[in-house]
């Protein structure tokens, strides 16, 4: 219990980098919580900053996600070591849901992140890789139609812990558990969002323009 106390609190503080807030520094000092919506995800930095920007700031949320379930796991720690009985499975996911905590709820920046989609779509894309080629399709696609990022993330997420609930279950439990917590958590962090849409104030961003 000890090796999983500590990687998820390893995971967590580096969920906590933002990828808005490194690549604000590089840029002259930007903090992008400062403008736009004033989030510190990569939809207020593509909006606000540009698609290099934004780039960057994906490459690094949806990054330490991956990192934290591919490297955590069998990371072996100096006087803690590789506890035999504690599954490799379980360091990954309560690592993976960690860093998309440390991303909402940054240790370094006053507990104020991003909504957590990127890194959330680097985990998931890990712990179940066959899900990476239509989550990014299918957000793509619905970001497209509607204009609205926000649905687009949550539906995505929603998709992918409903597929895995029919496909994985009851197998996969522990995999379909980690993918509800994060559809349900990515709801949370997107519930301004919601209200917005139902308002009809909801931004929308229109990734392919026409003329």
């Amino acid at each position: 219990m000890l090796e999983l106390g500590l990687k998820f609190t390893l995971a967590y503080l580096l969920g906590s980098v933002l990828g808005g807030l490194v690549v604000g520094q590089l840029h002259g000092g930007i903090d992008i919580r400062r403008v736009g919506s004033g989030n510190a995800g990569g939809t207020n930095a593509l909006r606000t900053q540009g698609k290099v920007f934004a780039i960057w700031v994906l490459v690094i949320d949806v990054g330490k996600g991956v990192l934290s379930v591919l490297v955590l796991p069998t990371l072996d720690i100096p006087g803690i070591g590789i506890d035999p009985l504690l599954s490799r499975e379980v360091i990954a996911y309560a690592a993976g849901f960690a860093a998309l905590l440390g991303h909402v709820y940054p240790l370094w920046y006053d507990f104020r992140g991003g909504k957590g989609g990127a890194t959330a779509v680097g985990v998931l894309c890990v712990v179940a890789p066959s899900l990476a080629v239509p989550v990014i399709v299918v957000w793509f696609v619905v970001s497209a139609l509607t204009g609205y990022v926000g649905l687009a993330t949550m539906g995505t997420a929603v998709g992918a812990a409903a597929y895995l609930g029919i496909t994985g279950l009851p197998d996969a439990y522990r995999l379909f558990v980690l993918s509800t917590l994060i559809a349900v958590f990515l709801i949370f962090t997107h519930r301004t969002n919601i209200a917005r849409m139902w308002q009809g104030t909801e931004h929308r961003m229109r990734l392919f323009r026409s003329g």
